[in-house]
């Protein structure tokens, strides 16, 4: 990285009224061509070109805030989780609702495996239950008509198949779920301050960790020339664990300020912060540990931040209701020209 990048201005992208709770890429598609989703307290997540940050469309059906939005690999399909009680199923280039899963309480998480079109998602939240829906055998999947149980209406409601994993367990709201790269394994993060491995096949936990503070983002890193790695954030500390093997924690790093958010840069050995204790975002040096950057632009704490599925740039959400894209090699880039 050149000191060109750390010139760079950010792409500041607008649109959402409320604070930014959650950001996710797809994969790199064709033509290098790749999507960001966004998550808010606004209720309506939106699509956006990755590299440029161009609005592409709003997902339209929620009755409540969005706490976590993703994308399938192949960016062919959204799901959100809501505190409208519901998780709900989008096609991204129509924008329709294809399924409405409903829950007992506010759901935090959403997860696909990283396949084409998945027919599998994963949920969480404030019932404490790790449950996965099989979407193939869903009612209709182009009917928009609410039933009498479905709170929010926009497409089908459950029932849709669904089974628990580890009933029980989790002891507080499930804030994150992903779906490691060996889709037998689905890792939480809880307000119980524990990351679980879970083995799908046994449905039980392969692993488990305990974290020294107050759980921020839990996320699967992998940018396309790296083995992914998972960042947890919790109270000052960023922990990194393997991404293929449950619970090997590679290391961990404590700073002065409390992290809400994380994303490594596994090939670069770089890392970047978001906090609630400012407005500002750091770049960190994942070997030596020294803080490296410090980028201004967000008037409110970050709470969410991710590196591209190609590693060229980041992209952070703040609670001033903004999503920032930071260039992050020293090329020409995107816009950055």
């Amino acid at each position: 990285m050149g000191s060109e990048a750390v010139k760079a201005v950010p792409l500041t992208c607008h649109g959402h009224s409320r604070p930014i709770t959650h950001l996710s890429f797809s994969a790199v598609l064709e033509d290098d061509q790749y999507y960001l989703i966004s998550a808010c307290k606004d209720n309506n997540p939106m699509l956006r070109d990755g590299v440029t940050g161009d609005w592409i469309g709003t997902f339209i059906g929620h009755k409540g805030a969005v706490w976590q939005a993703r994308l399938s690999s192949d960016a062919s399909l959204a799901a959100t989780g809501s505190a409208d009680f519901s998780a709900k199923i989008w096609d991204t280039h129509t924008g329709e609702c294809l399924h409405t899963l409903t829950h007992g309480h506010i759901v935090r998480a959403v997860t696909f495996p990283s396949q084409p079109r998945p027919q599998l998602v994963a949920t969480g939240g404030f019932e404490k239950k790790l449950r996965i829906f099989d979407l193939s055998r869903s009612t209709t999947s182009n009917s928009t008509s609410s039933s009498p149980t479905s709170p929010t209406g926009n497409g089908p409601s459950s029932p849709t198949p669904s089974y628990e994993i580890g009933p029980g367990v989790h002891g507080g709201p499930i804030k994150s779920v992903i779906w490691s790269t060996d889709l037998n394994i689905l890792i939480t993060a809880a307000d119980d301050k524990t990351v679980r491995w879970w083995d799908l096949r046994a449905r039980s936990a392969a692993a488990t960790y305990e974290l020294e503070g107050v759980l921020g983002t839990c996320e699967l890193d992998s940018t396309s020339s790296s083995p992914p790695s998972l960042s947890v954030a919790a109270g000052k500390t960023a922990y990194f664990f393997s991404g293929t093997v449950p619970g090997q924690l590679l290391k961990k790093v404590t700073t002065s300020k409390d992290i809400a958010a994380v994303t490594l840069h596994a090939e670069q050995r770089r890392f970047v912060t978001g906090g609630a204790g400012d407005t500002w975002v750091r770049v960190y040096d994942f070997d030596d540990e020294s803080e490296l950057e410090l980028q201004k632009g967000h008037h409110g704490p970050v709470w969410t931040t991710s590196f591209a599925p190609d590693g060229k740039l980041y992209a952070t959400g703040s609670e001033d209701g903004t999503v920032k894209l930071w260039k992050f090699c020293s090329e020409p880039y995107g816009l950055w020209r």
